[in-house]
């Protein structure tokens, strides 16, 4: 006896719509991807800004453009929240805020939040 297959034939990826939990998650992942490439970028700037009073000045230089002025921004979002989420995650493996509607708050306190706390940072420094 054959079963009727209810799995779809096609899955656009682009359609699927994840709770704001979900997006919190991967956009946790996705800032500690990010962090993570920018350290060997930040090293070397480091490095740059600590060889000399020139190679200070073209670390200086290289960071008043405009895309990096972007990336910084981006680093900024990552850091924020990875953070706030990391807190987030650490307080659901105390079992604190796993029901559904506080993880749910919380979700949304936290991809609010970091780019609250970005636009502030972005504005006082990088602007």
């Amino acid at each position: 006896m054959k079963t009727k297959d209810n799995r779809p034939k096609y899955l656009n990826l682009l359609k699927i719509r994840l709770p704001i939990t979900g997006i919190a998650s991967i956009n946790h992942r996705l800032s500690g991807l990010i962090l993570f490439l920018a350290i060997p970028v930040s090293l070397y700037l480091f490095q740059l800004s600590l060889s000399s009073e020139a190679g200070f000045a073209e670390m200086l230089t290289c960071l008043s453009s405009s895309w990096i002025k972007l990336a910084l921004v981006l680093l900024i979002w990552s850091f924020v929240h990875h953070l706030l989420a990391g807190f987030r995650f650490l307080l659901i493996d105390q079992n604190i805020g796993i029901s559904l509607p506080i993880a749910r708050k919380s979700a949304w306190f936290v991809v609010f939040a970091a780019v609250i706390i970005t636009l502030i940072i972005s504005g006082v420094w990088v602007l």
